[in-house]
């Protein structure tokens, strides 16, 4: 049996990206309450990069926005289509591809090892939020009126550092256990 070269997708491999791309919908819709309630979406978006590493994890993440661009329900809120993106939050759903671009990027440039995988995943976070708090600044400017830096920070960025943190290191912790399964079985 020959072996496929790495630069095509396999059948298992759409079949992973299918996957999780399922559970990144799944964890949209789980929603925490809080003085700020927030999703498990960034979780989903991390194990996945995490698990299937950046290449199938970002390609997971787009399906997962195509999914949603066409109308399916897959964000949170049990909401598609693409008036979705194009609000104030979608730049933040947008970002997700940066963020699993990020750790596609470092990936390739200094393997899988647990440091690069937290730094990556850090940085990906990172441009999610820089890309979705200028995306919200410009939609919500067309909107209601001009706001600050500080204003879109003090609604987007800062009630989210904590809570993301905490599901990029549970992300971590389940991709740990999780990726050694799936590589075997590729």
């Amino acid at each position: 049996m020959t072996k496929s070269p790495s630069n095509k997708i396999r059948t298992v491999d759409m079949a992973y990206i299918g996957v999780f791309a399922v559970l990144i919908t799944i964890c949209s819709w789980i929603s925490i309450p809080g003085a700020v309630p927030f999703t498990l979406q960034t979780f989903g978006v991390f194990l996945a990069v995490g698990v299937l590493g950046g290449k199938r994890g970002t390609l997971a993440v787009v399906t997962y926005l195509l999914l949603g661009a066409v109308g399916l329900p897959v964000f949170s809120g049990f909401r598609g289509g693409i008036g979705s993106m194009l609000g104030t939050t979608g730049g933040y759903m947008v970002g997700f591809v940066f963020s699993g671009l990020i750790v596609w990027g470092l990936e390739s440039w200094i393997g899988r090892k647990k440091w690069g995988q937290v730094f990556s995943m850090l940085l990906g976070l990172m441009a999610c939020y820089v890309f979705g708090t200028l995306w919200f600044m410009v939609v919500y400017a067309h909107q209601s009126g001009t706001i600050g830096l500080g204003a879109a920070l003090g609604w987007c960025v800062l009630p989210y550092i904590i809570p993301d943190l905490l599901k990029i290191a549970m992300a971590l912790s389940v991709s740990k256990r999780l990726a050694p399964r799936i590589r075997r079985n590729s």
